[in-house]
């Protein structure tokens, strides 16, 4: 047996003709799981009877346990999800004005270390399949009702473009109008920089926002702290976002953690508006780093963040300083699943 969530529109309406049903009823499951958020075949009233039977015999529709649950005093909720083999990812509900924005993980672990991040701290352990991500979404989508998610980021555990087909696959039944219907400019993917992956993303013909952690804008530098650029040099990172920002023409967002003692001086500024000069499709975003213990890590004080954030502004970078949140619940990718796996 398969996990419906598995299937795109297009495959599930294969399916159902192989079966001598209308293809339209795919259509119908479509919206009772990511409109109606129902999980269970019989409750699919609009369904004939025989249709319901099939599916039973054919198909399940997988579901995730929430092994924990806790909300910030800004209103950041994360959950701890446990996974079918007793794994745990986390997601993340932040609301933001009049968005509600989801985060969610794509891989159990990471395999790239970074070492600012919580999230790879474990190894890396699987890949997570299109339905695991897409139950994600919809235990998010539960705890908001009636209201819905906005935006959504694959931005939590993992590295998306190391799991490219899943993630893609979700991505596109996220956007589809029978999905759940969200449109592509409000979805992002990060990445710490796999250039195979910003650039077969370039050539799909969507609209996805893309992210890209930069955290430095020299490779010795960078190297230290994502072991990744030693593959993916800045250079080539760079003229990678350049293609996909062409190709698209969506500008790129380059995340940057500012570190006390590490990438948040003026030299470092200064490095950062070079790296960057000419890129017009593009912003930086700044995150003063999140304490996570055993990783020795600290923001720089609110007078050194405003100092290199007013340079980039001056120096013509569109940049933006982004509010901390979640720091009372772990909210920090991997940090919640890391101290549930300690106990």
């Amino acid at each position: 047996m398969q996990d419906i969530k598995e299937l795109t529109l297009q495959e599930l309406e294969n399916r159902l003709e192989n079966f001598g049903v209308k293809k339209y009823h795919a259509k119908q499951i479509f919206s009772w799981i990511y409109k109606k958020l129902t999980l269970d075949f019989a409750q699919m009233s609009d369904l004939p009877k025989g249709l319901r039977d099939k599916l039973n015999a054919h198909f399940f529709i997988s579901g995730l346990e929430i092994a924990r649950k806790i909300k910030s005093n800004d209103g950041t909720k994360k959950l701890l999800l446990k996974l079918a083999d007793a794994n745990f990812i986390e997601a993340v509900i932040i609301p933001v004005n009049q968005r509600l924005t989801a985060c969610v993980s794509t891989q159990v672990g990471c395999k790239f270390a970074c070492r600012f991040c919580a999230s790879g701290m474990n190894g890396f352990k699987r890949n997570l399949s299109c339905a695991e991500i897409l139950d994600e979404l919809l235990l998010l989508e539960k705890e908001v009702y009636p209201e819905r998610l906005t935006n959504l980021v694959f931005m939590g555990t993992g590295e998306p473009l190391d799991n490219y087909e899943e993630v893609l696959k979700s991505a596109k039944i996220i956007n589809s109008s029978v999905g759940f219907n969200m449109g592509a400019r409000r979805i992002s993917i990060s990445t710490s920089g796999i250039i195979p992956g910003i650039l077969r993303l370039a050539g799909e013909g969507l609209q996805i926002e893309l992210s890209v952690s930069l955290h430095a804008a020299d490779d010795k530098l960078r190297s230290e702290l994502m072991p990744v650029n030693k593959r993916y040099p800045l250079k080539e990172l760079i003229a990678s976002c350049k293609a996909y920002s062409d190709k698209t023409n969506r500008q790129v967002t380059f995340e940057y953690i500012l570190i006390k003692g590490m990438n948040s001086d003026l030299k470092n500024a200064q490095l950062l508006v070079r790296l960057l000069s000419g890129y017009k499709l593009s912003k930086v975003n700044l995150i003063p780093s999140n304490p996570v213990s055993g990783l020795g890590l600290e923001p720089p004080d609110k007078k050194n963040i405003l100092l290199f954030k007013d340079y980039l502004f001056k120096q013509g970078v569109n940049v933006t300083l982004r509010r901390e949140r979640g720091q009372d619940i772990d909210a920090a990718c991997g940090q919640l699943r890391l101290k549930y796996e300690k106990n």
